[in-house]
């Protein structure tokens, strides 16, 4: 697929931020995650009833104009996404602004949506920043943009945001507040959103002067690849109705598909039952006082599922993620206001070895990790020209990792598992796994 680089510039904040707004505290999980950039790409086909050069290119200029204009007033809200990270502990809102690319495509986007394998997929990012960590400058754009343009009329926004300054959710609301501005034109002031976002929720947490220093961490690059699994809403139907039958009260889509992926993942590859299993909650409205839904940030944290070697059938897995997620409830999130507590968990973490004395390597560890991004507004971002047909998200460097998204159509849902290459072969081998799930079909 050949790509032609058009544009790159920084995009501004269309109004300057006010000299006490300079500095944005992060939160004390901020403070632990890591610079690597989380990647999203949307994808929008031109509606036109016939292709027409001339008017493909007009049609394409118009949304450009759009997306800029649009993206400048929205960063005047998001003020700190247009700053730069001065070091662990905040943001220097210098209006700096974010890194836009704009591409031309020669190809039509219906290539892509046939064969949506991750080969196509790279080169619609810029600058190969997905998962990628941000380097020590203090001119590295927060987030980043690529606008790519088809030969069809058709468009695809690609955006990746340090994960050092925010969450899934963050990510997905910031777009979705970019595309509500540009849909309504005017609407620049933060009144013109249905619900502005929460910005200062990290000032409302342990102040990190208060915390031990914590080294930066770094993820190592295994030789992982990333299989996207589709699991339709009526499978996911049948799976809970098997649950259900076993006295477990409406099993959500995520516990069901985090189980079977997890089960057949142990199964195939030989593994233990009681290999270490994490999923990931949102802490949004689990703290105590619950946080406004859009605080930007990271409020995640994962919780270790209960583990014993004869609970291997799905309603048992199910029944065990509910347990873990209750107890880290009940005594881990109602203490993320105590400093002691968070203290000691920095302190726990800082002793894993070092290297260079400045970068702390997460060694891999025989385990799987779940996150969820189910029930994000990850459909709903319309820049005025109808909501995207596909979003999507490419392959993370770390081993046994999934991610899930909501489908389309809001019943189903796409995992994005990452293995080791060896591993991955036979884990999506497995026959009874691939009666519930679908091996990276077509969007269209």
């Amino acid at each position: 697929m050949e790509i032609e680089l058009i544009s790159r510039e920084s995009i501004k904040p269309s109004k300057p931020t006010p000299p006490h707004l300079n500095t944005h505290p992060l939160s004390f999980i901020d403070y632990v995650v890591g610079r690597n950039y989380v990647p999203l790409v949307y994808f929008y086909p031109n509606k036109a009833s016939k292709y027409d050069d001339d008017e493909n290119q007009k049609g394409s200029n118009n949304k450009i104009s759009t997306l800029k204009k649009s993206l400048s007033d929205v960063l005047s809200i998001y003020y700190p996404f247009a700053g730069r990270l001065r070091d662990q502990v905040s943001i220097e809102c210098n209006d700096q602004g974010v890194l836009l690319l704009v591409t031309k495509i020669k190809s039509k986007l219906l290539k892509i949506l046939q064969n949506p394998s991750e080969s196509l997929l790279k080169p619609l990012f810029p600058d190969d920043l997905p998962w990628k960590a941000m380097g020590s400058s203090s001119d590295e754009s927060i987030i980043a943009i690529q606008i790519n343009n088809f030969e069809c009329g058709g468009i695809a926004i690609s955006v990746c945001m340090s994960h050092k300054v925010g969450d899934g959710s963050t990510l997905f609301n910031f777009v979705n507040d970019w595309a509500t501005v540009a849909r309504n034109n005017n609407a620049n002031e933060e009144e013109g959103l249905p619900v502005p976002p929460e910005l200062h929720a990290g000032a409302l947490a342990i102040p990190l002067s208060d915390l031990p220093d914590f080294p930066e961490r770094a993820i190592v690059k295994q030789n992982t690849l990333c299989r996207r699994l589709v699991f339709d809403g009526s499978k996911i139907e049948s799976l809970k109705a098997i649950v259900s039958s076993h006295n477990v009260e409406n099993p959500s889509r995520v516990e069901l598909v985090t189980a079977l992926i997890y089960k057949h993942a142990i199964s195939s590859l030989k593994l233990s039952n009681n290999t270490p299993l994490r999923v990931a909650a949102n802490l949004r409205r689990r703290m105590v006082p619950p946080l406004p839904q859009k605080s930007i940030g990271n409020w995640v944290w994962s919780f270790p599922v209960p583990r014993e070697n004869e609970e291997t059938e799905l309603h048992q897995l199910v029944t065990k993620i509910r347990e873990g997620l209750n107890e880290f409830c009940d005594k881990t999130v109602k203490n993320f206001g105590n400093l002691a507590f968070v203290s000691d968990f920095l302190k726990q973490i800082t002793s894993l070895p070092k290297q260079n004395d400045e970068v702390t390597i997460v060694k891999p560890i025989t385990l799987f990790f779940f996150a969820s991004w189910c029930k994000l507004p990850t459909y709903e971002v319309d820049f005025g020209w109808g909501k995207p047909i596909w979003v999507t998200s490419i392959g993370s460097p770390v081993k046994n990792s999934v991610v899930l998204m909501d489908a389309r159509d809001g019943n189903g849902i796409e995992a994005f598992v990452n293995m080791e290459v060896q591993d991955l072969a036979i884990f999506e081998s497995d026959v009874e796994l691939l009666q519930y799930a679908s091996l990276n079909p077509k969007i269209i």
